[in-house]
């Protein structure tokens, strides 16, 4: 009976974060589908092409309970909720490959050495077909009390299936963030004082115009990521640009 109990108990907890997780979305390419599971915060997993993609694992290994085992970690900046070793270390990582900026490896390379593959603002990595391009993310005014200063994290370009995919990293709108162009998916971050407010960030997403974007890393001060007014800013000024808001914080 107790064992019984226990499963129950069990099955109940497992629904439950299945539950709280936000329901993942499917984009089609012309080389199959690419999986947009939104995880916590900065986190997220893309499933392509019989690979899975974990970018900046935070929020404890449960948070990816029943998700394959990573085949890459993308990993943006040294701060605990991008570069976060609880969560590393609970996770099934022994056939995956880390893509990081140097100040990450310095973190991981105890653990995980052998397994590094470190590119720099501008470097790119072919891996498995996947073509990932390291972009600079940095806080503006550059200055000695920057948060997050130039070249030491790495926002990323991924082509996945013909599908140009940008994940921000912590970042204000820079020029660089400004000048992409082709970009059909884009993960934009927006909390102050450690990236940039809701206009920052419309403005930017107007200027390089991605066909879908997503709102995420906004947990903060309210009126600073008020998502619905941040798509608001979006949608009064362009019908091309579908702003798609998830829940990146199921545990709250």
């Amino acid at each position: 009976m107790k064992t019984i109990v226990s499963t129950i108990v069990f099955f109940l907890c497992f629904a439950t974060l299945f539950a709280q997780r936000a329901t993942p979305d499917i984009i089609e390419t012309d080389e199959g589908s690419i999986t947009i599971q939104p995880i916590l915060h900065g986190s997220l997993v893309l499933q392509w092409n019989g690979k899975t993609i974990y970018v900046d694992p935070y929020g404890g290994a449960d948070a990816f309970k029943g998700i394959d085992a990573p085949d890459f970690i993308l990993i943006t900046d040294i701060h605990g909720d991008h570069t976060n070793l609880k969560t590393l270390k609970g996770l099934d990582t022994k056939k995956a490959v880390f893509i990081v900026p140097p100040a990450v490896a310095e973190l991981l390379k105890k653990d995980y050495e052998k397994q590094l593959v470190i590119i720099r603002n501008g470097g790119m990595s072919v891996q498995n077909d996947i073509f990932i391009n390291a972009l600079p993310m940095y806080n503006l005014p550059e200055n000695d009390t920057s948060k997050h200063p130039k070249g030491r994290g790495n926002g990323y370009f991924l082509n996945l299936g013909g599908k140009g995919i940008y994940i921000s990293g912590d970042t204000e709108d820079i020029k660089e963030m400004r000048d992409l162009h082709r970009i059909d998916i884009a993960f934009i971050c927006m909390n102050l004082p450690y990236t940039m407010d809701i206009h920052q960030a419309a403005d930017a997403v107007l200027d390089f115009k991605p066909k879908i974007v997503y709102p995420y890393h906004y947990r903060g001060k309210p009126d600073m990521s008020d998502i619905k007014a941040f798509k608001k800013l979006i949608t009064t000024k362009s019908s091309k640009i579908e702003v798609r808001l998830r829940n990146w914080y199921p545990i709250n």
